[in-house]
């Protein structure tokens, strides 16, 4: 059974209908992207899953049934708002959560000063936690989220406020924890590190799932109606084709209807053009993100 089932789920509020239908699955030992514009219901999803609001139709399972106490204790949860508590040290902090989540005393401390290592808070351990940046809470919410080595983690815009070395830092940690077994639910409007860390992704619009499965599928599904062309000397014109784009000396072409890359290839050769690259583009993730989004709104 995978670790997180959701089928057909529905929840409102009052007159607003958040979440419609929903339905995916998250598979064990992946990074899986949840994704969607602002209010299309990710939040809503998201506490439908921790069990924080019940849906009206549908159901959820996780990590093999029903939310109870025990499982709580399996799972870190990072929502988009931070949720330490200002007034005090930061390590006070962190450990008080930690004990929150089943560990003792001892075994937080292990294991939190290689955290505070790694992400380079140990010599602001003492510092209450709202005097420091907003990147090093963000990174303090990081460690509190991983710090009982939970099976499943469920993470809302980890990248916020981090500049691109901390960055780095975080994706290495989570595609660690990744390869140890983890799984991890992503949140983020942060398309290029949907690219680079998903295997899965379900895009939601105005509360319903519009794109689920395979991230590379899924590109490949959306590519076909355009091809990028780089040539020695000038590029001719292509019937059936558009440039879109050109960047470093290579030209993207938007393919009409019916014309097919093929065609396009075969018209450059015998035109006799000298081709130092030809092949078809793969669309961005947040190329796709846009184009569903807005067929949607039609």
């Amino acid at each position: 059974m995978n670790p997180i089932e959701v089928s057909h789920v529905a929840k409102s509020f009052a007159t607003t209908q958040a979440v419609a239908d929903v339905s995916f699955e998250v598979h064990r030992g992946e990074i899986f992207g949840l994704l969607g514009p602002n209010g299309a219901g990710k939040t809503t999803t998201i506490r439908l899953i921790l069990d924080i609001f019940k849906p009206e139709k549908g159901t959820v399972s996780i990590l093999d049934g029903p939310m109870t106490e025990a499982k709580k204790d399996r799972i870190g949860y990072m929502p988009e708002d931070r949720g330490l508590y200002q007034d005090i040290a930061l390590d006070r902090c962190l450990i008080y959560l930690g004990t929150l989540k089943g560990l003792s005393k001892i075994e937080v401390l292990n294991r939190l000063e290689e955290y505070l290592e790694r992400f380079d808070l140990a010599d602001h351990r003492k510092k209450k936690v709202e005097e420091l940046s907003k990147g090093m809470q963000q990174k303090a919410q990081i460690i509190n989220t991983v710090l009982h080595h939970p099976e499943l983690i469920i993470i809302d815009e980890p990248f916020t406020a981090l500049d691109p070395i901390n960055t780095q830092l975080v994706k290495d940690l989570m595609q660690e924890l990744r390869n140890q077994g983890t799984t991890i639910i992503m949140s983020t409007h942060q398309m290029h590190q949907v690219e680079e860390l998903c295997d899965r992704i379900v895009l939601i619009d105005e509360g319903r799932d519009v794109l689920y499965g395979n991230l590379e599928a899924i590109r490949r599904q959306y590519s076909g109606n355009a091809v990028l062309v780089r040539a020695a000397g000038e590029l001719p014109s292509i019937a059936g084709t558009e440039i879109v784009r050109q960047h470093n000396g290579t030209f993207k072409l938007k393919l009409a209807e019916g014309t097919s890359p093929q065609e396009v290839l075969s018209g450059l050769i015998a035109q006799e053009v000298l081709l130092e690259k030809f092949e078809i583009a793969i669309p961005s993730v947040s190329e796709i993100f846009i184009r569903v989004v807005e067929e949607g709104d039609k």
